[in-house]
């Protein structure tokens, strides 16, 4: 199995609004948590630790670049 990295959702725009409203109300560390939890179940089914390590990689990649780019990033 290969990461699927271009666009996959069917509604990507409900996603969204159902990701906020997960969140909606929790403090930074329940939110952290949050996320944490469901970086988990996610991988849990993906299931293939080469398609992890693989989305691990690019989303630290990705968020470096973003990093520098932004103004509160660190350069």
């Amino acid at each position: 199995m290969t990461l699927i990295t271009t666009p996959h959702l069917t509604a990507p725009d409900d996603f969204y609004e159902a990701l906020i409203d997960a969140h909606r109300d929790l403090d930074a560390a329940a939110s952290h948590a949050l996320n944490a939890r469901l970086v988990l179940l996610l991988a849990n089914h993906v299931g293939d630790l080469d398609v992890l390590r693989e989305a691990l990689r690019i989303a630290r990649e990705t968020g470096a670049a973003a990093d520098h780019r932004s103004p509160g990033g660190s350069a």
